[in-house]
């Protein structure tokens, strides 16, 4: 079990996991869980949560809002804001699968891939 599904199960309303998640806004679990812990760390920016996370991750501000919706809004955001402060790398982890330092570009990679670009 991921840090993210940890949360998720503690969250009232919210999906178990990262995957039951995936299926109710149809995107890849994988790509799902990138954007969940864009949207921890953009949570504790300043400026609007969701279109800091689109500028990171390459999705649509709709698709980051129906994700930050079915997790129980912008305030249920705060304990994933939190997991990260607490424990960062794991965050870095799930964000920079090929593990160069850089997360921006698995995640515009995964975004690419959402819409058919390679």
């Amino acid at each position: 079990m991921s840090l993210l599904d940890g949360i998720l199960k503690n969250i009232g309303g919210a999906p178990d996991d990262i995957a039951n998640l995936a299926a109710k806004v149809g995107l890849d679990p994988k790509l799902v869980e990138k954007a969940v812990a864009t949207l921890g760390q953009t949570h504790q920016m300043e400026g609007d949560t969701v279109e800091l996370a689109a500028e990171k991750t390459g999705l649509d501000t709709g698709v980051l809002g129906k994700i930050v919706e079915q997790i129980g809004g912008e305030g249920s955001l705060t304990e994933f804001a939190n997991a990260i402060k607490n424990d960062p790398k794991s965050i870095m982890g799930i964000l920079d699968k090929d593990g160069d330092g850089n997360p921006l570009n698995d995640l515009a990679g995964m975004a690419k891939g959402l819409f058919g670009k390679k």
